[in-house]
């Protein structure tokens, strides 16, 4: 049996069932106006911003039971799940 792969997957691409595919060189771009340098100057970068030490991506294997303890515990106090378990970890770590 093929294991089902989910749509968010950090793995593989997203992909919308409805989107059709267009090569590049069927795409009329003669409508769109070049950039002038003040729109260049103006624009900023998208996605995470750079950081010294950026956190890596892992996986972890978690039980359901426990995963779902977490996230009961990090919607009670207002936090993303992920954060929640990195400080949890921080402060396991200091411990130890």
């Amino acid at each position: 049996m093929a294991k089902k792969q989910s749509g968010s997957s950090a793995r593989g691409p997203r992909r919308v069932k409805s989107a059709t595919y267009i090569s590049d060189d069927k795409i009329d771009f003669s409508d769109i106006p070049e950039l002038t340098d003040e729109q260049l100057a103006k624009a900023r970068r998208l996605g995470r911003p750079l950081s010294q030490s950026p956190k890596k991506l892992i996986a972890l294997r978690l039980s359901p039971k426990l995963l779902a303890d977490i996230r009961k515990l990090a919607t009670l106090r207002r936090k993303p799940y992920q954060t929640l378990m990195h400080k949890l970890l921080e402060k396991a770590v200091k411990v130890a």
